[in-house]
């Protein structure tokens, strides 16, 4: 635990972790712009078929000059299914007799009408364009659109697993900078994408950088602040995600073209790319890697910029390797992934904790779907979804500090749930009501990632902590995936959704009451530094409890 004193020395919370805290967070909120990107760059427009009588000047020629553009769009397109005109079909050859006013509006039949042989029409009036009008997924080839997502995810998923092994082993720093630039590079090819399956690579390859962004900052912010400031760093990174949605909200109502808003929230990466290089890796890393020589040289210039002269003269080599032998010892023991799992003190958080990832991603995904529905603008929509989530994540700060990690996961989990099955009491006249529990439960979410985010740090050691927090958010991406499929289950009751999107968070949050609570103690750097924190709770704990807590935690 001396890196700890370590840290308050060469000061755990100074100039150095604001400008930190500014360099990490500024580029989370530009990410959260390509998770949501796709509510207005994959938008779908209004559609009707292309027909020569609307949309071909030669043909018009012939038409009289009495009919107008209603005219020729009732002989040329059927009544779809809510007597609109039809999305999906066309006539072929113009019913007249649809405007003879003697006659009926269903006089016609369905061997009369064909697809949309030759394209569609789309109205450019909200977008001018998007993916969808671009490659047409409209009609038969609509499942495209959500396909593209569910790649999207996919890739923050296969990211998550790979990028938390490779900060492990290289640092968190390079990686980050790594990806940055990949997460620059491949958005801004996908906006130049000539075919669908291209777009949706270069999405896939923005997707694994996501994850890696997300993991590295959240782990540099950790491991480089004072215990007692841990939990406002890291709900401050929390609410960058939320000033995402509302920046993603801005962005998007002022560049319609889904190129060109590519672009937008592509180019920035380019900038982080350039400043990363400034930052610092983690010196907790580097000391548990055996890398003094690179860990005194951070602290020192961590030391420079907080004004800790004293600290900056006292640091040696020698200083060093004395304060950190124990940690050093320890940490020459191997620390693969499957000791997360099979190591004694481990095998329950990894569990338990991977689950509460889950369920946020599960259920945060079904209630967006929801949110959906309810018919409101999607750019005011997208606003109060990042600002319901803003006073949530801040008063999830005030919980942390007063209640603590675990009863604050185990409160924003139970809430979000009972939320959700609420809403399986309430009729579906009553709209209002139903959305107000809907943003209620997207509200217990937030604060339920704030926690994890926090929680998983705190609970792991730093050999496995990239690991075990790219082990959350693979587990967060899977409930993302899944989550939506539900829906499905709608066909065999209209509440079965709401049951299973419910109980998810309860029972997960749940389980959160076996984890040990970490409030205000240091971050372990090594397996024996976990083990050892449980003993020292089962030696402190009341008598009949010594026992449980020594072999669970």
């Amino acid at each position: 635990m001396a890196f700890s004193e370590l840290l308050d020395q060469v000061g755990g919370l100074g100039r150095f972790q604001v400008l930190q805290m500014v360099a990490l967070v500024v580029p989370i909120m530009w990410l959260t712009t390509q998770s949501m990107m796709e509510n207005f760059s994959a938008a779908v427009p209004s559609h009707r078929c292309w027909v020569p009588l609307l949309d071909n000047s030669t043909a018009q020629a012939g038409v009289p000059g009495a009919l107008g553009p209603k005219d020729l769009l009732t002989v040329s397109i059927p009544p779809g299914p809510n007597h609109e005109p039809h999305r999906c079909r066309r006539f072929r050859q113009p019913q007249w007799q649809l405007l003879d006013p003697n006659g009926t509006a269903t006089n016609w039949s369905e061997a009369a009408t064909e697809p949309c042989v030759d394209g569609w029409v789309y109205d450019r009036s909200t977008f001018t364009s998007t993916i969808v009008a671009k490659w047409d997924l409209v009609c038969d080839s609509h499942a495209l659109k959500p396909m593209a997502q569910s790649i999207y995810l996919s890739g923050i998923l296969v990211g998550a697993a790979v990028f938390g092994q490779v900060s492990d082993r290289f640092g968190r720093r390079l990686v980050l900078t790594w990806n940055y630039l990949q997460m620059a590079v491949s958005g801004t090819a996908a906006a130049f994408a000539p075919t669908f399956p291209v777009y949706c690579l270069f999405r896939f390859l923005v997707a694994l950088a996501v994850a890696g962004v997300m993991m590295n900052t959240c782990t540099l912010l950790m491991e480089w602040t004072s215990t007692r400031a841990r939990a406002l760093v890291m709900t401050l990174n929390s609410l960058g995600f939320s000033f995402g949605q509302v920046l993603m909200a801005t962005v998007a109502y002022g560049v319609r073209d889904w190129a060109l808003l590519q672009l937008v929230v592509s180019a920035p990466f380019f900038l982080c790319f350039a400043y990363s290089w400034w930052l610092a890796e983690s010196a907790r890393w580097l000391l548990i890697k055996g890398k003094l020589e690179q860990g005194l040289r951070e602290l020192q210039k961590v030391a420079a910029i907080n004004g800790k002269r004293a600290a900056e003269d006292t640091l040696t080599a020698e200083a060093l390797l004395s304060a950190m032998r124990e940690e050093l010892s320890a940490s020459q023991a191997p620390a693969s992934p499957a000791a997360l799992l099979c190591t004694p003190g481990l095998g329950l958080r990894t569990c338990v904790s991977t689950l509460c990832w889950f369920a946020f991603g599960f259920t945060f995904y079904g209630l967006a779907l929801d949110l959906q529905a309810l018919g409101s603008d999607i750019f005011l929509l997208q606003v109060l979804i990042g600002v319901v989530d803003i006073p949530a994540k801040i008063g999830t700060l005030l919980l942390l500090n007063r209640l603590g990690r675990r009863s604050t996961q185990v409160a924003s989990l139970v809430l979000a749930g009972l939320c959700v099955l609420a809403n399986m009491l309430v009729p579906h006249e009553l709209g209002a009501l139903r959305s107000s529990l809907a943003v209620l439960g997207l509200g217990g979410l937030g604060a339920a990632f704030t926690c994890i985010s926090i929680y998983t740090g705190e609970l792991f050691p730093t050999v496995l902590r990239m690991t075990a927090v790219g082990l959350g958010q693979m587990a967060a991406r899977a409930g993302a995936i899944l989550g939506p499929l539900v829906r499905l289950l709608g066909a065999h009751g209209r509440s079965l959704p709401l049951l299973v999107y419910g109980a998810v968070p309860v029972l997960s949050g749940l389980a959160a009451l076996l984890l040990p609570e970490t409030q205000s103690l240091p971050l372990p750097d090594t397996v024996q530094d976990v083990q050892n924190q449980a003993v020292m709770k089962a030696t402190h704990s009341p008598p009949g409890r010594t026992v449980l807590k020594s072999t669970h935690f």
